[in-house]
């Protein structure tokens, strides 16, 4: 059982919470949404101890709630961060592992909020990098030291093209070099299972994306290539607990 008393929302409060949870149980209230998207989250990395309490609940209404599985994918995106509820977390560990099933035989049915979906499995599984700044390879960029030479280079991946550049003011992107995708054997376990799941679904975009971001890219400077998933998690990565 939750003792609400002690579990503060982002506006430091103990109260509001249970009722919000109680009126999207008995019916989808729009409004009561919106105050507990707020209320267990802000933006960014923080997450509101109240947030892991609702967790459980919120698990419950997924299959047939679309805000409660976005709602339920963004407090676990925000795991890594320093919220100080390791406990709360550690007692999700069951809801978690219902979300985890939920979650893919949600993405078989190749539902239209795919991609949250495939984001909020990537933070189930504790890849809090990728479920932060995956996109659908729409209108994508990267950018990245390269580890040979420092310059900043570009990584282009969506519909204007698949290369690596130097991005100038005036001109754009410049001196541009076709991306090499990842080969069958080539990915990291992380970009493996990222694809196959991908591929499985019928995604063809988004694996081809994904295979070009775990692919290689040539540095327009000094033309040394490198591994372009690598290079952006270190640069990008989360600091985690």
């Amino acid at each position: 059982m939750v003792n609400w008393t002690r579990m503060h929302d982002c506006c430091f409060e103990t109260d509001r919470v249970p009722q919000l949870l109680e009126r999207v149980e008995r019916e989808d209230d729009t409004e009561a949404w919106k105050e507990l998207g707020y209320r267990l989250i802000l933006e960014h990395d923080l997450v509101s101890p109240a947030g892991f309490a609702a967790l459980p609940r919120l698990v419950r209404l997924a299959s047939d709630s679309a805000e409660a599985r976005h709602l339920a994918g963004q407090i676990l995106e925000r795991a890594a961060g320093h919220h100080g509820c390791d406990d709360l977390l550690a007692d999700c560990a069951d809801a978690v592992a219902e979300f985890r099933e939920l979650l893919d035989g949600h993405l078989r049915s190749r539902p239209a909020d795919y991609l949250v979906t495939f984001r909020a499995l990537l933070a189930v599984e504790e890849q809090y990098h990728w479920a932060a700044v995956l996109g659908d390879f729409t209108d994508d960029f990267y950018h990245l030291a390269c580890p040979h030479c420092a310059v900043e280079v570009t990584i282009a991946i969506g519909g204007y093209g698949r290369y690596s550049a130097i991005r100038d003011w005036n001109l754009g992107d410049v001196d541009r070099r076709d991306l090499r995708p990842a080969p069958a054997g080539g990915y990291s376990d992380v970009g493996r299972w990222m694809h196959e799941t991908a591929v499985r679904d019928g995604e063809d975009g988004l694996a081809d994306g994904i295979a070009h971001l775990f692919g290689e890219a040539e540095c327009p400077s000094c033309a040394s290539v490198f591994g372009i998933a690598d290079e952006y998690t270190s640069a990008n990565g989360p600091v985690l607990r």
